[in-house]
């Protein structure tokens, strides 16, 4: 049984045959890639990757990645993740990769070549009903069907669906954005939707605090980084920003 699939960055021939191998390694395998491997490697004729770059070890719902090369950094996205990613130094030898959709993104000489590797999809423990004890409090209480959770949504919807660098929206593009589902939607009202969440989501004090503590600065982008960081919005989450009438039936 195959563990993970590794597929090489796209070559000309790949653009006109529609087609890109694919390398599939059962647990405990291994697939060394670079500018010159031996017989069954992963060749990538570019003069900026080193002979032996790397090597890809499958395991059972994870891979491990060692970088080869002695000067450069690689680094492995999750590109379902939002900006998630781990880094490989020269050197290191089989770093574990969590995610089940990866991309090794390897710079060379100007470019930035990818490697998708794919893993098999993770297992999760069920809940269990009828635990005893009162249950755990949530590290981050958000309501999804309240406005300011359409606000943030609106607000990490940019790196969700594109790049994870990609820039945030303006107010005005947020405040348009949120107009099929709040039609009452203005730059005072979500302003003031981002202030709550600054508060409710621990970045900065409440009013009520006697010392108000420092200005919190970059205040869009503190709340995307966290809220992308720990899974509070997800690409699903996204619905709420569609008019009701267009919303999938649960």
């Amino acid at each position: 049984m195959y563990s993970i699939i590794v597929v090489p960055p796209p070559t000309t021939e790949d653009e006109r045959d529609r087609t890109r191998t694919q390398f599939r390694l059962a647990p405990g395998e291994r697939l060394v890639f670079g500018r010159s491997v031996p017989e069954g490697g992963l060749l990538i004729g570019h003069d900026g990757v080193s002979r032996r770059a790397g090597e890809i070890t499958a395991h059972g719902t994870f891979w491990t990645l060692s970088n080869l090369s002695s000067r450069q950094t690689y680094v492995v996205e999750n590109p379902e993740g939002a900006g998630e990613h781990i880094k490989v130094a020269p050197g290191r030898l089989d770093a574990p990769v969590p995610f089940e959709f990866s991309r090794i993104v390897l710079p060379a000489a100007g470019d930035l070549l990818p490697v998708e590797v794919w893993a098999p999809r993770h297992d999760y423990l069920r809940d269990e009903a009828g635990a005893d004890g009162e249950p755990t409090a949530p590290a981050f209480s958000v309501d999804r069907t309240k406005r300011y959770f359409a606000v943030l949504a609106a607000l990490c919807e940019p790196r969700l669906r594109g790049t994870p660098h990609a820039p945030l929206p303006t107010m005005d593009q947020v405040v348009e954005r949120l107009r099929p589902a709040w039609p009452a939607a203005s730059r005072t009202s979500v302003q003031w939707n981002i202030d709550y969440l600054a508060v409710k989501l621990r970045l900065k004090p409440g009013p009520e605090t006697a010392e108000p503590g420092p200005r919190l600065n970059g205040k869009k982008e503190s709340l995307v980084s966290l809220a992308l960081r720990f899974d509070l919005v997800r690409e699903d989450d996204l619905v709420v920003l569609a008019a009701p009438s267009e919303r999938p039936l649960r």
